[in-house]
């Protein structure tokens, strides 16, 4: 999905992460074009502190996924499994790092999979320059990006910005106050975190929304239909 094809009021999360850049150790490259981006633009993203404004964005971004999922379930009853597809080839240097973050998540839930496409998912991944670092977007109809950041991404650990962001659309909120444990806490632990997973905690979250909170949006789907 381009850029261009979102509409001009466009509802944004911006949650920065903090992981020192371990790409090295986890076997994933960092971009070559975030080699090239200036660090310090990004050493204080007003994101690691929080806001009552992310926390209502973070709630969007995930309320239209369940809602572009719900509408796939309700006209295909037959599906068993509940599944959130995305398209990563806007994100091309970050290939690697989008599929580490989908093999996280899915050995880390059950009641949600997540699974790449070619065609329109429920949301697609970006990359470029952000002086606001990495974010995810949504038009509030299901449709929506997640945009990994550059010069983010080469200042912090690059698995834990994607798979943090991607909490977001399976509907965790941001933590900054959190221990390096925490996935959610993002940017608070600094960048010598390089912790990718979610803990016990944030994964039973995860379970019970799309358990009980998928329930009651398709409930919602079909009344309406």
């Amino acid at each position: 999905m381009s850029s261009s094809s979102m509409p001009a009021k466009t509802t944004r999360v911006f949650a920065a992460l903090g992981l020192g850049v371990a790409a090295a150790t986890f076997g994933a490259a960092t971009p070559a074009a975030a080699q090239a981006a200036p660090v310090a633009a990004h050493a204080g993203h007003a994101g690691y502190t929080g806001s009552a404004k992310e926390a209502a964005n973070n709630n969007a971004f995930f309320d239209a996924v369940m809602k572009s999922v719900a509408e796939k379930q309700a006209a295909n009853p037959g599906l068993r499994s509940v599944t959130v597809t995305y398209n990563p080839s806007a994100a091309p240097s970050f290939r690697s790092q989008i599929s580490s973050s989908t093999s996280i998540w899915n050995s880390s839930v059950s009641n949600v999979r997540l699974a790449s496409t070619s065609g329109t998912g429920n949301f697609s991944y970006r990359e470029g320059n952000d002086s606001r670092g990495s974010f995810a977007s949504t038009d509030g109809h299901g449709r929506g990006y997640v945009f990994l950041d550059y010069a983010q991404n080469q200042q912090y650990d690059s698995v834990r910005v994607t798979a943090h962001e991607t909490g977001h659309v399976l509907g965790l909120p941001d933590h900054y106050s959190g221990p390096c444990s925490e996935l959610m806490s993002g940017g608070g632990p600094g960048t010598s975190c390089t912790n990718r997973y979610p803990n016990a905690a944030e994964r039973s979250r995860v379970n019970q929304l799309w358990a009980n909170g998928l329930a009651k949006a398709l409930s919602k789907v079909n009344q309406d239909r």
